[in-house]
């Protein structure tokens, strides 16, 4: 078997395990393949191995890979945004998990108007609150999800984070935690054209914990296509 698509069943596996241990349907955990860095050749690879999700960091490099591969996969935009490029989301991105202000919320919404279309965002929320990281902070998310709820064109489904990084994976487990938490009270709220269906949390060092503490998505690479130079 390919190096890719064996590594595709093991992530897939893992999956199915941590989603059993905790009692959930490993059906409910979408598993999107990071593809930052990686050429379109591997990435096809990874979409004929059975993969339905991909996962850029940057709006370019998606647009590159799309005129390979095209609808063949569901496109994830994971990185942070800039406002300059929101013109290009409309139309290529599935999900857009990195919406962390209203100002993008805005850009965004203005760009699907002109193309007639609706964005489908997640909030990234920075629990940990490293400078270094983007995402609002737990106590803005309420006003946010309001505000943005009044926009025409863009959609909030749900919430998105990073924590910080650390060769432990039960390090990340307070984070996810967190969210799933956040996500409830947001999702109590009953905020209109909100939903709070998804968490998009846990990478390849920390995946499991994350499906173990509700996320509905995880976002993998280096364990599919190997370590990045």
């Amino acid at each position: 078997m390919p190096v890719i698509a064996d590594n595709i069943r093991k992530i897939l596996e893992r999956i199915e395990q941590a989603a059993a241990k905790s009692g959930r349907d490993p059906k409910a955990v979408e598993l999107v393949a990071v593809t930052k860095t990686v050429g379109a050749d591997q990435a096809l690879e990874a979409v004929l191995a059975g993969m339905v999700s991909l996962g850029e960091s940057r709006v370019q490099e998606a647009r590159d890979k799309y005129s390979v591969i095209g609808p063949r996969a569901r496109w994830h935009l994971i990185g942070p945004l800039q406002t300059n490029k929101a013109k290009y989301c409309p139309g290529l991105f599935h999900l857009i998990h990195s919406v962390d202000r209203m100002e993008l919320f805005r850009e965004l919404a203005r760009q699907a108007a002109r193309k007639g279309s609706v964005v489908h965002c997640l909030l990234q929320v920075n629990l940990s609150g490293e400078k270094q990281k983007s995402g609002c902070r737990a106590e803005d998310a309420e006003r946010i999800v309001k505000e943005a709820a009044l926009l025409e064109g863009v959609r909030i489904q749900g919430l998105m984070t990073v924590p910080p990084y650390s060769d432990d994976p039960e390090e990340s487990r307070p984070y996810f935690r967190e969210l799933c938490q956040l996500a409830g009270r947001l999702d109590a709220l009953g905020v209109e054209n909100v939903t709070m269906d998804r968490i998009s949390a846990g990478m390849t060092n920390d995946f499991e914990v994350a499906v173990e503490e509700g996320a509905t998505i995880v976002r993998v690479g280096s364990a599919i296509f190997g370590e990045r130079l």
